[in-house]
Order: C-alpha cells, then structure tokens, then sequence
C-alpha cells in the first residue's frame, strides 16, 4: 500500500470513527404516551405535548430557538382505548406513559374500586394533572331523553371496555338507580356511538373529555341532541361518596344548538407514567411540559390546552408523584412539605 492510499484509508476509517461517535452521542430514546380515540381530547392534546417534550437528536438547543424539549427525546401520542388501557399497558410495560382519569388511577395504584379484585399497580406514578374532563350524555333530539331517568329501555352507548368513561356511567347509572339491564347497552367509541346517533340506531351515549369533543361537535353540525345534565341530589351523592368528581358546567354555545348552560360532573384528566422511569428522564420531561414555549403551543393548539397551568398541575393527584416530577415541583416553589 502506497502512502498516498494508506492516507486515504486512514483518512476514511477516521470519519468512519466521528460519525459513529456521533451516531452513539445522538443516540434517541423514545418515548410513548398513551391517549384516547381520535376523535376525543386525549389524542390531540397528547399530541401538542408530544410535540412540546420531544428534542430529536440534532435538533437546535431551546436557547438557540429551537426544540425546548428533553434532548434526544422523540415523543409520540399513540391512539388507544383510554384509561384503564393506559393503566394497564403502563404496568405492563408496554407504555412509557398515559392519559388517565383521576378516579382510574387512584383505584388503580391503590387497588380499590373498580381494582378491588385485581392486583394494584402499586408502581404508578403521576407526572401532572392536566384539565378537567367533562362527563357528557349526549341524547338525540327524537329520543325524547331529557333526564338520566329517561335513559330507561333506551339504546345506550356506555363506551369501549378498558375505558375511564363506561366506569364513570356506570357509577352515574347506579345514582340514579338504573343498571346495565335497565338500558340497552352498548359499547361503542364515541365517533362510532355518534355515527350510529346519525342513521337512527342510538338513543344516547355516554362520553367523558374535555370539551369540545370532535365527535360531539360533529355531531351536533349534522343532528339536533340534547346535553343531558347530570345534576341535583343524585350528583351531589356521586360527589360526596367520590371526591375525584366535581361539579361542572358546559357552556352555552359549546356545541351547535345547544344555547344553554349544562350542568354536570368532571373528573381529573392526568398524565402518569411508572416509577420505573428514570427520575432525570422524567425531571426533564416536567420542566419541559411547563415551559414557556409549550405554554404557547398549548393556548394555540386546542381549547382545552388554555385550561392545562402549572398552578393547577397538582389538583386532584390521588396517586404519589413520579419522583422527577416531585423534583421539579419542589425546585419551581409548587409543592411544599
């Protein structure tokens, strides 16, 4: 081998050494959080906080106008059948983190409620709570449903097994001393309740999210429905025997025709992953959520994004924080001894 190709050689494994030091240095991770159905809130704020989290490798550095997120992370919101699902797929590893109701994952972590026969999930942790989540009854205009109580022998969508929302229906059915056998029930995704409101084959269908709901608001575009309320003694004694609720208003005007204020229950919408993330991940992930670029990308994204602050972050958290979170909280002056 002459010099001049021994040089050339040389020259190439070197770069060859560089790039693969740069490949391990930018190394990704990845990082997943479970949602809700398209056509709910779950997955579009799930996204916008995707978004907000993420730093893929060589990306600018948030000081130089670039990505304010975890470097290196590529978050992603993943669709999938909400609560109790995340809850589960968290346990199980198969689900850096989710999307809960309140309820779900203090009966989860603690093992009582609708876990009382399962093993707890004793390693679930909370990251923040995000937004209210409204309990909606939407009801054709034709059914002739006004009350909870009109719901008897009607066709019902309580939604999907493994969601937060058929546990809260069913709790909200028993209030108002109705069962699953005294309705038709149904178990359906909301946008699939609503297609079936659409052709004439559903009565009413229980949804729990943020509003608006894509699917309520389509629906309401198309069909004239009623916004049942849940309300008077029998809602105070869902609230008084189940402090994760609370009582809600839905705004006149929210979804087309309906012109009034609608009263009815709300429960924590929270971000929670497992204590088997590592703290500096998860440190970083929280200081990221709360920063002033996700800020902005929460106001503009969706409206329920306005309701997501780090005043609130703390609300309802029935479960123990994720020690990188607590970390976090401690350092920005929101949670105290």
């Amino acid at each position: 081998m002459n010099r001049r190709t021994f040089s050339l050689v040389a020259g190439a494994l070197a770069g060859l050494g560089l790039t693969a030091t740069i490949a391990v240095a930018q190394q990704p991770q990845f990082f997943r959080i479970g949602t809700g159905g398209t056509s709910g809130t779950y997955y579009p704020i799930g996204g916008l906080i995707a978004n907000a989290i993420s730093n893929p490798p060589g990306s600018r550095s948030c000081e130089e106008g670039g990505s304010c997120g975890y470097p290196g992370l590529i978050a992603t919101a993943l669709s999938a059948n909400g609560s109790v699902a995340n809850v589960n797929a968290i346990a199980g590893g198969t689900l850096e983190s989710g999307f809960s109701q309140s309820d779900v994952a203090t009966w989860a972590q603690t093992g009582t409620g609708i876990w009382e026969d399962q093993e707890p999930v004793e390693k679930l942790r909370a990251i923040a709570n995000l937004y209210p989540e409204t309990i909606h009854l939407v009801a054709s205009a034709d059914s002739g449903i006004d009350s909870v109580d009109d719901l008897r022998g009607k066709r019902v969508s309580l939604d999907e097994p493994g969601s937060g929302t058929l546990v809260d229906a069913r709790i909200i059915l028993d209030a108002y001393g109705l069962s699953e056998s005294d309705v038709d029930a149904q178990f359906l995704k909301p946008d699939q309740a609503a297609e079936r409101m659409r052709d004439g084959a559903m009565d009413a269908f229980f949804f729990v999210g943020g509003f608006p709901a894509g699917a309520i608001a389509e629906l309401a575009s198309q069909e004239d429905i009623v916004l049942v309320p849940i309300s008077g003694d029998e809602a105070s004694g869902i609230t008084d025997e189940y402090t994760f609720f609370a009582q809600n208003t839905v705004p006149g005007g929210t979804y087309e025709g309906v012109e009034d204020d609608v009263q009815t229950l709300s429960v924590g919408a929270q971000w929670i992953t497992s204590a088997d993330q590592p703290d500096d991940l998860i440190y970083g992930i929280t200081k990221a959520l709360w920063n002033d670029n996700t800020r902005q990308l929460l106001d503009a994204g969706h409206q329920k994004g306005k309701e997501i602050t780090a005043e609130t972050a703390l609300n309802g958290v029935g479960i123990p924080l994720h020690p990188g979170a607590e970390r976090f909280y401690r350092e920005a002056g929101l949670l105290n001894e």
